[in-house]
């Protein structure tokens, strides 16, 4: 098929199926310069031509170009310099199946962007002005290299130069190089992701920033390295993009078929559907039904919402874990890294702010600027990112999170590049006390040596202890023991050929720790959720949550009274209640969900907002470290002191002498110890000796 032909065939196309796009592009034009062209337009308009565009795409673009410039248009306007830009192209390859053969065809690659340049001028006309005899002489740039000219064209003249550029007769186009990097869900164990150079121009350049998963439509091309010795038989491969299409839908991802639709539907009509998916969270470690049932919560998440004065409240469910060691924290944090639709899993003492958030890298596309890499907490946008370790984290990297948290956003100001990435995900964190064990007379805030800015960002902090329980360790080490005897059989049946392990046996004994949803069923049924689920509370669930609230809140009206929650736990309620709507695939917030919230936080609350002294809640614990019953405690021994050290000379109070007043104000030696300790700590006694303290 000639040129001319598919000239005729683009300029039909076009007025059949576009007409409308064009009218608009005629009226924004020089703004807007491109038409957006569905491929399976193509395809229904004539079979032929879409398969000669996606073979011989430098043959067949061009002269779309040349169609949509030549189609008469009732407006007085030339669309000199508009491009066609074709999305929705079937031949999707993916990065590391890039072969010789696709060289110069049309092909369609998917990722994420790892690092862009700044967009720049590039000169695709050159205007030469002769130094001899003036004449101007214009040479196309094509290749890498720039071009010269030879002679001068002037004939008279004809001489080899020497030219000088003249900028302002010369035409330039915007142009921007980005790397775009394979998604890292769909990468195999051990293998480093892959990388491909893209070439964006015109209005492609500068639409695109890191981190953003984009279908990047283009010819791909290849360059000749060169080395010192001269050039190489290797070739580079690059992308010379003709459309990007945004994917930030994360979820849609993943490919549900209407078989599996029938299924998800089906499970959510299931009335044990709770049990159900919280059996199906990590089911190889026993026990912690309220923690399974909170994680199942926050894969749902809650519904995040744009506000109309631009604001907006996040959906998504933070929660940390603290405890003993050796109590599978880590465990459970890998496993939904597993199931999440997009898992980042980084541990604190190995991670860096950088690491987490952004960090500003010289630029190998070329010319060695500094260009932006993404962190794990915006590769994890609408995911779920795993922290396991938070308290190694240097507090310079945990102040990295702060504003991750609550705006989720990251805000670099890092050599010179001053930017705002998303990072719209749930963080799950694991942190062990300080000294090891977890001690209920320290404030949580103390133990985990976490500002307590960062704390309260939390919505959910579960406190998991190592308590010595005889039953409760014979279920447990009995489960422990069933998992590894199956695990046992199962690697005895697969690597020694003599054995006579049936495959019935092993998978008897691989029921305990079977998840009820097989994981891949349960990973589409939370991205189904999350696409087509955004509940409404009904006014019996908000009065419940307010109640809920108001009661908490009253405990601490008195004067002396401690305060038990903030409004971030509110919001956490209202989160929470939305999630659990979610797993049912409900659109109304009942009481029930409701219900199930409130029994969460409380029982959250009791672990860690409960001072141990008095038995109240004391939202303080978490927020400052200090309950009040501990402050009561330190200004009646300030009293104490003060009392003391007057009666001795220098002001001197022995520790003895102050003990045995305390112990006749109810409060026992050992804490009485505790507080001097915090007191001196803070630097509200000095000890000149070891037997005795004054006050400063």
């Amino acid at each position: 098929m000639t040129e001319e032909k598919w000239n005729g065939k683009f300029k039909e196309f076009f007025k059949r199926y576009y007409w409308d796009d064009l009218i608009q592009l005629a009226n924004e034009y020089p703004d807007q310069r491109s038409i957006t062209v569905d491929f399976t337009d193509l395809e229904n308009f004539e079979r032929q031509l879409a398969d000669e565009f996606l073979q011989h795409p430098d043959e067949v673009i061009p002269s779309a170009e040349q169609a949509l410039q030549q189609i008469e248009l009732p407006i007085e306007k030339s669309l000199s310099d508009a491009h066609v830009r074709f999305i929705k192209v079937p031949n999707k390859i993916s990065i590391r199946d890039l072969r010789s053969k696709h060289l110069l065809t049309f092909i369609s690659i998917e990722g994420m962007i790892r690092k862009a340049t700044e967009v720049r001028p590039k000169i695709t006309n050159a205007a030469f002005l002769c130094m001899r005899c003036e004449h101007v002489t214009y040479l196309q740039q094509t290749s890498q290299k720039f071009a010269e000219p030879h002679e001068c064209e002037n004939e008279t003249c004809g001489k080899k130069g020497p030219f000088k550029i003249v900028i302002e007769k010369s035409t330039f186009i915007d142009a921007q190089k980005l790397q775009v990097q394979e998604s890292p869900e769909k990468l195999k164990g051990g293998s480093q992701p892959q990388s491909l150079d893209i070439d964006v121009e015109d209005d492609l350049a500068g639409i695109a920033s890191p981190g953003a998963r984009v279908i990047v439509n283009g010819i791909l091309r290849s360059h000749q390295r060169t080395l010192r010795e001269g050039k190489s038989p290797f070739y580079d491969l690059v992308l010379h993009a003709n459309s990007i299409e945004y994917t930030d839908k994360e979820f849609d991802e993943l490919e549900i078929s209407p078989e599996e639709e029938e299924q998800i539907l089906a499970l959510s009509r299931n009335p044990r559907i709770y049990s159900k998916i919280n059996d199906s969270i990590a089911p190889s470690i026993y026990g912690y039904e309220d923690i399974k049932e909170a994680l199942a919560l926050q894969l749902f998440s809650g519904v995040p919402k744009n506000l109309p004065d631009g604001s907006r409240v996040r959906g998504d469910i933070h929660m940390l874990l603290v405890g003993d060691p050796g109590i599978a924290k880590s465990q459970l944090l890998r496993y939904m890294v597993k199931l999440a639709p997009r898992g980042v899993f980084a541990s604190g003492k190995s991670a860096s702010s950088s690491g987490l958030t952004a960090s500003a890298v010289k630029d190998d596309l070329g010319d060695g600027r500094w260009t932006l890499e993404a962190g794990a907490l915006v590769m994890a946008d609408m995911g779920v990112a795993a922290v396991d370790e938070m308290d190694k984290m240097r507090n310079e990297d945990k102040s990295a999170l702060h504003e991750a948290m609550e705006q989720q956003t990251i805000s670099v100001a890092k050599a010179g590049i001053i930017a705002t990435l998303k990072s719209r995900c749930a963080l799950l964190g694991a942190a062990n006390p300080k000294y090891g064990r977890f001690d209920r007379y320290e404030g949580i805030a103390e133990q985990i040596n976490m500002a307590p800015s960062l704390i309260s960002r939390f919505d959910l902090i579960f406190v998991l202890l190592d308590t010595p329980n005889e039953e409760n360790d014979m279920r447990i080490a009995q489960h422990i023991l069933q998992s590894h005897f199956a695990g046992e059989l199962s690697e005895q049946r697969l690597n020694l050929s003599t054995t006579n392990i049936t495959q019935e046996l092993v998978d008897k004994q691989m029921e305990v720790i079977m998840p009820e949803i097989d994981p891949n069923i349960l990973r589409k049924y939370v991205a189904y959720a999350r696409k087509n689920i955004f509940p409404v509370m009904t006014d019996d669930a908000r009065d419940h949550l307010v109640k809920f609230y108001m009661g908490l809140r009253k405990k601490g009206e008195g004067k002396d009274s401690p305060v038990p929650v903030t409004a971030r736990q509110l919001e956490a309620l209202v989160r929470l209640a939305e999630a659990s709507s979610r797993i049912r695939l409900s659109n109304t917030v009942t009481l029930e969900d409701a219900n199930r919230t409130t029994q969460i936080v409380h029982s959250c609350l009791k672990q860690i907002g409960v001072d141990p002294d008095s038995g109240v809640f004391d939202v303080d614990i978490i927020a400052s470290g200090t309950s009040k019953s501990q402050r009561d405690k330190i200004k009646i021994l300030k009293d104490i002191i003060r009392t003391v050290s007057e009666r001795h000379s220098g002001g001197k109070a022995p520790l003895e002498e102050i003990y045995m007043e305390a112990e006749a104000e109810n409060i026992n030696r050992e804490h009485a110890e505790d507080a001097i300790k915090k007191m001196s700590r803070a630097g509200d006694l000095i000890k000149p000796d070891s037997s005795h303290v004054r006050l400063v």
